[in-house]
């Protein structure tokens, strides 16, 4: 089975958020579970950068206002893969970040950046590379959302599957650039593109794609529903026959305690003591007072309402006052930035704060921390937790998406039948975030029950083998088999 993967970024060329990890890990399963697999890129500097022996494989057309460009071929061995990058430095090549600039305002032409990315998806499928044609495209995320409305339009014969990564973030634009894509017009209506009068790329992958998918079984029946649907809801339930959860994995090449290259000491279930290394370089590392038995609390999140980083800023004095420490390793909303630095300087001894993201430095955070938090508002899927888990970091996590469908609970029954894998709460706000700290720093006193909810978490199997051949099998549901 021939795939293409469309996606805007890939690890560890290029990443802003979980996409990246996906992106980056999945064409390696599919290849390893029998697909033949690509990736097409835009031609970011990073990925240009990462691209080996390239080869020129077409010069694709303008359409609409989507420039012309150039396809490149080859190997992004970083990445463990090969695939397409799109080489329009216009388009692509910007002193800014891939979305937006570097005041952080999105770029007034990502309707024409990504909507060439989509085209050049539904071209491939047409035969633009002459040795290799996808039989099903993949696109993921908004940024790939046009790609299964410009198959519909060249009436490829391709099928393809769209995932959805996260709902909030739609690539919406005003109805006047619709002219500007290349389009039949015929696509901007109630049964296409539009959305509440706006272009929505989104939308496009929703309404025109043969399967839908999104990162978690519990996200994918609450996107169905006017709280987290945005807006999408009743177009989600419409599909619901053909949408599916995939359980996001975990790249044992890239998250494993027992042969990180990053972290101070390695261990594994059997080595625990080891980690206890790792604390302490993390404390010295962060300013921290080098006490060992005082409970770590970490964080490594982009700042935001979302991800429930104003509840933690209201427990930590909270915390510090039971004896227990705070890192954070974040950045994003400005006043956050601004109340966790404050934070840091009133109890510097016991909460540290470090603004901004360090991919080796994230790995040492969740190796040396104790409890790692996401209690977030939604959460599609949720990678955190599963590095938490993996490294024996319990996870405190509110019961939503993914971390719903990963973490489970240290209460009586589950420490007894010996399946608590760590901390979760219901209710998003201060008093729903405080019982689970009371009862991490309880379960934190029992250092018995402790370790053996760590060797729990490590236990569990989060791998890229199993969503593989989940993604397989709907693959081959798109294509009719």
């Amino acid at each position: 089975m021939r795939v293409l993967q469309v996606c805007a970024e890939i690890f560890p060329l290029l990443k802003t958020g979980g996409l990246a990890d996906v992106a980056g890990a999945l064409p390696a399963a599919l290849q390893a579970a029998g697909a033949d697999a690509r990736v097409l890129l835009p031609g970011f500097d990073a990925v240009l950068a990462g691209l080996t022996e390239p080869a020129l494989v077409a010069e694709l057309p303008a359409r609409g206002q989507v420039p012309a460009a150039r396809l490149l071929y080859g190997q992004l061995p970083a990445a463990n893969t090969s695939g397409y990058v799109i080489e329009s430095p216009a388009l692509y090549q910007r002193a800014g970040g891939p979305y937006a600039d570097g005041n952080q305002q999105p770029y007034a032409d990502n309707h024409l950046r990504f909507a060439r990315l989509g085209w050049a998806a539904a071209e491939l499928a047409q035969g633009a590379d002459a040795y290799w044609r996808p039989a099903l495209v993949h696109a993921h995320d908004w940024h790939a959302g046009l790609a299964p409305a410009c198959l519909r339009a060249l009436g490829s014969p391709a099928a393809s599957v769209f995932t959805i990564h996260n709902l909030a973030y739609q690539g919406s634009f005003d109805a006047r650039h619709f002219a500007e894509l290349g389009l039949p017009p015929e696509f901007f209506g109630v049964d296409g593109v539009e959305f509440h009068g706006g272009l929505n790329f989104m939308k496009a992958g929703l309404f025109f794609a043969d399967h839908l998918s999104t990162v978690s079984p519990t996200y994918a029946r609450e996107i169905q529903q006017p709280e987290q649907g945005m807006g999408l809801d009743g177009l989600l339930r419409t599909r619901s026959a053909v949408l599916h959860g995939i359980l996001n994995g975990v790249d044992p090449a890239v998250w494993d305690p027992a042969h990180d290259p990053a972290i101070t000491a390695t261990y594994e279930p059997r080595r625990l003591g080891r980690k206890a290394l790792n604390k302490a370089a993390l404390q010295a590392a962060m300013g921290l007072a080098l006490v060992p038995d005082s409970p770590l609390f970490i964080v490594v999140s982009r700042l935001t309402e979302q991800k429930g980083l104003h509840l933690v800023q209201a427990a930590v004095p909270g915390l510090v006052a039971c004896g227990a420490q705070f890192a954070l390793l974040g950045s994003g909303d400005p006043g956050m930035e601004a109340a966790f630095r404050k934070l840091a300087e009133e109890t510097p001894a016991s909460v540290a704060v470090r603004i901004g993201y360090d991919e080796l430095f994230a790995h040492q955070l969740v190796a040396g921390g104790d409890v790692i938090m996401v209690p977030s508002r939604f959460e599609p899927c949720g990678l955190t937790q599963l590095y938490g888990l993996r490294y024996g970091t319990l996870p405190l996590v509110r019961r939503v998406g993914g971390l719903a469908d990963t973490v489970t609970d240290c209460s009586l029954e589950a420490l007894d039948d010996g399946s608590a894998t760590g901390m979760v709460f219901d209710s998003f706000d201060e008093a729903g975030l405080a019982t689970a700290l009371r009862r991490a720093l309880a379960l934190y006193r029992r250092p018995r029950d402790w370790r053996a909810v760590q060797r729990n978490a490590m236990a569990q199997r989060h791998d890229w083998g199993v969503a593989a051949e989940a993604y397989l099998a709907m693959y081959r549901a798109a294509l009719g088999h």
